[in-house]
């Protein structure tokens, strides 16, 4: 997703393509410099305000507006070998399998993602596919290209109808499957530690079932990198976790908003391996016990004490995880960022104008849905 802000995506974890090579965003982090909610500047660092800092690395937005990120930096291009492949429905069964065994033991430089989608009006798309139930596979090498041609090769011997993997721009490929703004979203993530055939035919069945043209459905193969932060050393846990799905409802109309969004709380129910990441309730504690685990819990309770015996307030939180936002790319939980803002306003906290309110993320309890504040009019 191209649309989707640093600063969102690294405070609720940050999940992406490179992350079985060099771990999730937030693991990548050196330090963050907040603007608290009475208008003071806090660096978090492993050195300065540790325990914010570990708070910070997937715990959400809600510690105060980061201003600026430093980041451990990896060499990754100019040109990866990336793209994206698409099967006709009727294939969808089978390349499926095919892709989860073969993404099971993949190498960590190889990030992939089975998606079912709908055929889009493109030209690189045959005419009799678009607008279709398709399962498409996008994948990223890290490395070198000739050597992301070859670990791709089982992939293009499935025969896609469209192949569009070769050498590419990194942020080309980050552009290939992004929503069009303005939509109405509910997204949802789930752990899975493995992934049998009854839980790949649940997945199918709701590629297919869903209401909208606009949605996706989503598996990863986890693993990599990942595994191996320690599993108290950041509030992402359940590390281990050998898959994840994404139910994405993306819809237009306030009138298919029950529709859409039982289609990806049915999905969710019916899957056979599902350990939820994401909640919808507005307890930051019920939220941090269900996606973290009671350590984890207990030690984020510990990191939002530590902040505010330090004087450093949080926001409060809350509200609807759907949302229809005017001129800002579409996403899961803009509203609830907003109500949050505006509930840090009503609180009588101010923000200084020097402090720059688009950087500022709320992420839902899930590792990946990166969830920028809607800039001010």
């Amino acid at each position: 997703m191209s649309t989707t802000g640093v600063a969102g995506l690294t405070l609720g974890g940050g999940s992406g393509w490179t992350e079985r090579a060099w771990g999730l965003s937030c693991d990548n982090l050196v330090s963050v410099d907040l603007v608290t909610a009475d208008g003071r500047d806090v660096t978090a660092s492993e050195d300065q305000n540790p325990a914010l800092f570990w708070a910070l690395h997937g715990g959400g937005g809600n510690f105060g507006v980061a201003t600026s990120f430093v980041f451990k930096l990896h060499e990754l291009g100019p040109l990866v070998t990336a793209g994206l492949m698409l099967w006709p429905g009727d294939a969808a069964a089978d390349v499926a399998r095919q892709f989860r065994d073969f993404a099971a033991s993949a190498p960590d430089e190889l990030g992939t993602a089975l998606v079912f989608l709908t055929g889009p009006p493109e030209e690189f798309v045959p005419a009799h596919l678009q607008g279709t139930t398709v399962l498409g596979i996008a994948g990223l090498w890290v490395g070198d290209v000739d050597d992301g041609a070859e670990a791709m090769q089982p992939l293009k011997d499935l025969a896609p109808e469209v192949d569009l993997v070769g050498p590419m721009p990194y942020a080309d490929f980050q552009c290939m499957i992004d929503d069009p703004p303005g939509m109405r979203n509910y997204w949802s993530a789930d752990y899975h530690d493995n992934f049998p055939d009854d839980a790949l035919d649940v997945f199918v069945k709701y590629g297919f079932s869903k209401p909208s043209p606009l949605s996706q459905q989503l598996l990863l193969p986890w693993g990599g990198a990942v595994t191996r932060v320690g599993e108290d050393a950041t509030p992402m846990t359940k590390r281990a976790t050998t898959w994840i799905t994404h139910p994405f409802a993306v819809w237009e109309g306030a009138a298919a908003d029950a529709e859409n969004i039982e289609w990806a709380k049915s999905f969710r129910r019916a899957s056979p391996t599902t350990r939820p990441v994401a909640c919808t309730s507005t307890s930051s504690a019920t939220r941090a016990r269900i996606a973290c685990g009671p350590p984890t819990a207990r030690r984020s309770t510990r990191g939002s004490l530590a902040s505010r015996a330090s004087g450093i307030p949080r926001t409060c939180s809350g509200g609807t995880r759907t949302s229809s936002p005017r001129d800002a790319p579409s996403c899961a939980g803009q509203e609830r960022t907003r109500q949050s803002f505006s509930c840090l306003l009503e609180s009588g906290w101010t923000v200084p104008e020097r402090a720059d309110i688009s950087t500022w993320g709320i992420a839902p309890r899930c590792r990946y849905l990166g969830l920028v504040v809607e800039r001010a009019a």
